[in-house]
């Protein structure tokens, strides 16, 4: 009888190392491949070019494999378990740095019914890491950023964006990332803001950058990054222009589109009752949400509503009300912001808004509330956190202390040690070498 095999892979990109070992294993016994889901990946890295089920396509065609499984965690022990192999085949370089513990895990699981662990040298000239790297440069499709979101959503607790405004804070957003408990952290996705974008024109957060200039501003994001988009689309405007608006956006590649349930001149929600804001009732904005809805052509494309009665004042059960009614009207998500200086209401508004039968995605934006981590607010049921407005915050004051350093000093050499060099900032452009 011949013995089983289980292989763990991810097999984003199949390449000869991937099929080495397969083939290794195909040797020994009848191969199961325990194939890494979308949330497997995301929760230690970047979330697969390819879905699940593209991967398991491929994997499945490859003639050394007998079955493939999903592999829902990290950790082999679930799925060796239920399965029992004998002998458990991979790469010998996990033998040194983050995998290590893995590897433990196994030879130690594997010894409850005295399975083996068969380990293949790595093939030279061949990593995973370049390679995604080099697709990385390639770019992306307007299809495959678009329908990113939905898949980040689905696989990772909380999907963390943060805002940019222009091509450069875009790869700031693309490639900035930190080891944080020996894993990898990264943005997943650009917040397009109203408030940044018109202030970097040194416009006020009016509407008064028409959606033309703004679609320039997403287009040079878009042209040097691969990572997905959500428009701020303020109160949308009139319904009639919103449809051009979602057709726009779809065709570029923007994953959603944020509109907000206020009328009239559109005015920051963080000055709250402080200015004249006035909202909107709930079956016209439910009326704006479904002609959105018909406007688009995809499936992937997101529409999400964004309710302002805790701005406003108008209180929880009128936030709840409208989240409802903005569902049914079809909305993809919902947004509740606050302008509170702690979590407390958006943490009741996500335990009430948790218990809907027809609950759809949550977003938070804890601009004022930013003492709460991500983790928190994920616990809590938000599924998308956007920081909103910190890189073209954390910009300006540098910008105006070197300024007055060169006023000051009449010349710029005290003000260089707080500056990036020209090299450095010429490597965050991809194609200066």
């Amino acid at each position: 009888m011949k013995k089983t095999v289980y292989v763990g892979m991810s097999a984003d990109l199949i390449h000869p190392g991937h099929l080495n070992i397969l083939r290794e294993a195909a040797k020994l016994g009848d191969v199961t491949v325990g194939l890494l889901t979308d949330a497997a990946i995301a929760s230690y890295k970047r979330l697969p070019y390819m879905a699940f089920e593209q991967r398991r396509e491929v994997i499945d065609a490859l003639q050394y494999v007998s079955q493939v499984v999903p592999q829902e965690t990290l950790d082999y022990a679930p799925n060796l378990r239920q399965y029992r192999p004998d002998i458990v085949v991979h790469g010998d370089d996990w033998r040194e740095g983050v995998q290590r513990e893995t590897r433990q895990r196994v030879i130690n699981t594997l010894a409850e019914w005295d399975g083996e662990l068969v380990e293949v040298p790595y093939t030279p000239g061949i990593s995973s890491t370049k390679l995604n790297h080099a697709l990385k440069e390639l770019g992306t499709t307007p299809d495959l950023r678009r329908a990113t979101l939905r898949r980040l959503i689905a696989s990772k607790p909380v999907v963390r964006l943060m805002e940019a405004h222009n091509g450069l804070s875009a790869l700031i957003v693309e490639h900035a990332s930190v080891i944080r408990d020996g894993r990898k952290v990264e943005f997943d996705g650009m917040w397009g803001s109203s408030l940044t974008d018109s202030t970097i024109k040194g416009k006020p957060d009016i509407e008064a950058v028409d959606v033309s200039s703004r679609l320039l501003t997403l287009n040079e994001m878009i042209e040097v990054t691969t990572k997905p988009i959500i428009y701020d689309g303020d109160t949308g405007g009139l319904a009639e222009h919103l449809v051009f608006t979602v057709k726009s956006l779809e065709r570029l590649g923007v994953s959603s589109i944020i509109i907000e349930d206020k009328t009239g001149l559109k005015k920051n929600s963080l000055f709250g009752n402080d200015v004249t804001q006035t909202q909107d009732d709930i079956d016209s904005f439910s009326a704006k949400i479904a002609s959105a809805k018909a406007a688009q052509v995809t499936d992937d494309f997101m529409v999400i509503a964004r309710i302002e009665s805790l701005i406003l004042e108008k209180g929880m059960e009128d936030a709840l009300t409208r989240a409802k009614a903005f569902i049914d009207a079809g909305a993809d998500g919902i947004m509740i912001h606050s302008r509170r200086k702690t979590p407390d209401e958006i943490l009741e508004f996500c335990d009430k808004y948790g218990r809907f039968t027809n609950r759809k995605p949550l977003v938070v934006v804890p601009t004022s509330f930013n003492k709460i981590t991500e983790h928190d607010l994920g616990e809590a049921g938000c599924n998308i956190v956007i920081h909103a407005n910190q890189l073209l915050r954390s910009a300006y004051p540098a910008m105006m202390e070197t300024a007055k350093s060169i006023l000051q000093h009449n010349r710029s050499f005290e003000a260089d040690s707080n500056m990036m060099s020209i090299a450095e900032i010429l490597e965050l452009i991809p194609g200066t070498k």
